[in-house]
């Protein structure tokens, strides 16, 4: 059941979620925990329901790059603990300190605030940069630094963690590398006094790839979701796709041979053709480089992009499909009768990558949960972003 007046939909199955999870923990096994990564509105999926699914189905953390994102997990009555990946900029330190968020350590400023500003003991986990050369601080200056986190007032050293740059290739000798810089780091603090209870290496293509870096917890992310980093790394376990974008045919139209399509004529009707116009663009997040390569799914056929993505809509050729008429239902991620577009198939028509088609649909694309083989709430999307946008002005 979708709402009312909305003719452009993410389906998102939660039962998936839960599987997939499930599937992670059986994986690991039962000594690793599992970190849920449920950055960016939990990958395009929906940050509260897919946050409580995670949790139910066996994560016993959420991780988030943004104070905001978890703050909104803390208003929505999630208790259980929030690892902020990203910075703590000064003007945040009571916001993470109120909401008892797990804040990442990579400089002594930041650790000296958080210290002064802390009232009780706070778990805090420190980042190591072991080779992406983005976030973190140098391993041979870990000892250094966790020596002085250690002499702070209510500072608990919880957690150590890094984050591999190529655990999706088939080449996993750089990967290999990052994880012995990391396990070194590890071995000269425990035998300095320092022992880490959790240390973290592991996004989904390292769970995957190499379980022996697996250690006392994972942060798998596009895995959750159902889909696979990369070729590479496959997991040895069935994944179930949890998202499938869809909307309707909205018009339908006969065009002669030579009639333009959209904007910059960059595609011209070859013979007499019949178009369908669908109320989906870049303007909800779908790719604009899909433009005269993509297609759709109706009745179970692929229906060809015809020129240019427009903002809101674009054109689809339906002269192959006789019966396609306004109000029929139009797939553009997902499956309908014997066919399926993915993410990584639209990802390849964008030259971009499935993290980023799904993480780029807008919250204007109403979220629509699936549980238990049913729609328990087929006004959730717009409720949960309602929610979302309340705390957002809550919190600052």
């Amino acid at each position: 059941m979708i709402p009312d007046g909305v003719v452009t939909w993410a389906e998102v199955d939660l039962d998936a979620i839960a599987h997939n999870v499930q599937a992670i923990k059986a994986f690991i096994g039962p000594n690793v925990e599992i970190i849920a990564s449920v950055k960016a509105n939990a990958y395009g999926h929906g940050l509260l329901p897919v946050s409580r699914t995670a949790l139910e189905a066996g994560a016993s953390r959420l991780a988030a790059h943004r104070i905001q994102v978890a703050v909104t997990l803390r208003e929505s009555g999630i208790t259980a603990p929030i690892l902020l990946m990203g910075h703590t900029p000064p003007s945040g330190v009571d916001l993470v300190l109120r909401n008892r968020i797990t804040p990442t350590l990579v400089d002594w400023d930041t650790a000296r605030i958080i210290s002064a500003h802390a009232t009780e003991p706070t778990p805090v986990h420190v980042k190591i940069d072991t080779g992406m050369s983005r976030y973190g601080l140098e391993p041979e200056k870990a000892v250094d630094f966790v020596r002085y986190i250690a002499s702070l007032p209510n500072l608990q050293i919880e957690g150590l963690f890094s984050h591999f740059a190529t655990a999706d290739m088939e080449d996993l000798t750089d990967a290999r590398r990052q994880l012995q810089r990391f396990q070194d780091v590890l071995a000269e603090l425990a035998r300095l006094g320092y022992p880490i209870p959790v240390p973290h290496i592991c996004n989904s293509a390292g769970l995957v790839t190499l379980p022996e870096a697996h250690m006392a917890a994972v942060r798998p992310g596009l895995l959750i979701y159902g889909m696979a980093p990369s070729p590479a790394s496959v997991p040895p376990f069935p994944l179930r796709r949890a998202l499938s974008l869809k909307t309707t045919v909205t018009h339908v139209r006969d065009l002669a041979p030579g009639t333009p399509v959209s904007y910059g004529r960059t595609f011209i009707a070859p013979h007499p053709m019949r178009v369908a116009l669908i109320p989906l663009g870049y303007g909800d997040g779908y790719p604009r480089l899909a433009s005269n390569r993509g297609a759709m799914l109706i009745q179970g056929q692929r229906a060809p992009i015809c020129g240019r993505i427009c903002m809101d809509q674009m054109v689809v050729d339906v002269t192959h499909i006789p019966g396609a008429h306004v109000g029929d239902e139009v797939v553009a991620i997902g499956q309908q009768g014997d066919d399926e577009i993915t993410a990584e198939e639209v990802g390849g028509w964008a030259e971009t990558i499935n993290y980023e088609v799904v993480t780029d649909l807008l919250p204007q694309v109403v979220r629509v949960y699936k549980l238990n083989g049913y729609y328990p709430a087929p006004h959730e999307g717009l409720e949960q972003w309602a929610s979302y946008l309340r705390a957002l002005q809550k919190a600052w």
